[in-house]
Order: C-alpha cells, then structure tokens, then sequence
C-alpha cells in the first residue's frame, strides 16, 4: 500500500463513497420530517468541518435525544373533575413528567378556583428527574398558600421513590427551612 500513489488512493476513497452513498436521501430531506433532516445536515457539516466523524456523531445523536425529549414532553395530559358538591377537584395527570414538560404540568392547574381539597392522580404518569418533582412541589405548595389541601394518589414505584428522595412537599421541617 506504501508504493500506491496517494493521488490514486484519494480517487478510489472518492470513487467508493459516491457508489456507497444515498442519493435517495438528498431528495428525501424535503419529506422526512423536519427534526429528522435537521439532525442528518448538522451531523454531516459537523463532520466536514471538524474532519472528525466522532464530534459528528456526537452531534447527532445530542441533537436527536433533545428532538426525542421534546416530543415526549409534549404527550402530557391533565384532565380535572369537580365533585357534586364542588368543594374537590380530582387532576388525573397521564404522560411523562420531566424537564420538557414540568411547566406544561405546573401550568394545567388552577390555583385561583376556590376549593376545600385537591386530589391529584398521577396513576398513568411517570416523573423522570428532579424538575418534574420540583413541579409537583410547586403545585402542591401553591395549593396548601391558597388554603387548598392536596392530596398526591397513584404514584408508580420509581416515581415515588424520586418524590420520597428529592421532594419538600412531603417534609415539614423542608417547608419551614424553606419559609425562613
């Protein structure tokens, strides 16, 4: 290989990647689904410019799992039912809980309606991290300043582990730390 001309290896590098590559997918970037076409053009300039198809491949798949975390944050649901006497109000929350969602969460609530008690349901939810549960704090607490109790039911296994271990709403000496 050391007595092949370099110019002759270019060629056959050049020769092997137009005959290996997907013309298709050059047409394909107007229908695919705009996340999908960003994340493929990002990924090859990256390449291109850092001559480093790690940094490219970094780049990616970084873009792809934030594109992803925002679909899914998006597939989250509150719907509420008042009792018959109108004094409680039942929030069943379904979807995922984490970063992306946590304000579309805190934002599903009303605060101002004048209530005895809260229930909120969270059977067919799941919170992923830290800021879904500082959301679940914030809408606790808001309820409890407005006079409001709120009661939490339903919280899977992993979910409720993540409450017990990051959670204040569900500490007292946390709340008055957190008052003073």
């Amino acid at each position: 290989v050391g007595m092949i001309p370099m110019a002759a290896l270019v060629a056959v590098m050049i020769m092997v990647s137009i005959g290996t590559f997907n013309w298709q997918s050059v047409w394909d970037l107007k229908t695919n689904p705009k996340s999908s076409s960003l994340v493929m053009v990002v990924t090859v300039l990256v390449v291109v410019f850092t001559h480093n198809l790690a940094y490219g491949v970094f780049v990616g798949v970084l873009m792809s799992a934030l594109f992803f975390a925002n679909k899914v944050g998006q597939l989250l649901a509150v719907q509420s039912e008042l009792s018959a006497d109108g004094s409680v109000r039942c929030y069943r929350v379904t979807g995922q809980v984490f970063f992306t969602s946590a304000e579309t969460f805190v934002a599903a609530f009303d605060f101002k309606e004048p209530l005895r008690a809260v229930q909120i349901d969270l059977t067919h939810a799941h919170f992923w991290d830290i800021t879904a549960v500082s959301s679940l704090d914030k809408v606790i607490l808001k309820f409890r300043k407005a006079g409001v109790e709120a009661e939490v039911i339903g919280l899977n296994h992993a979910s409720a582990t993540l409450v017990d271990k990051f959670a204040i709403h569900n500490k007292p000496e946390a709340i008055e730390e957190l008052m003073h």
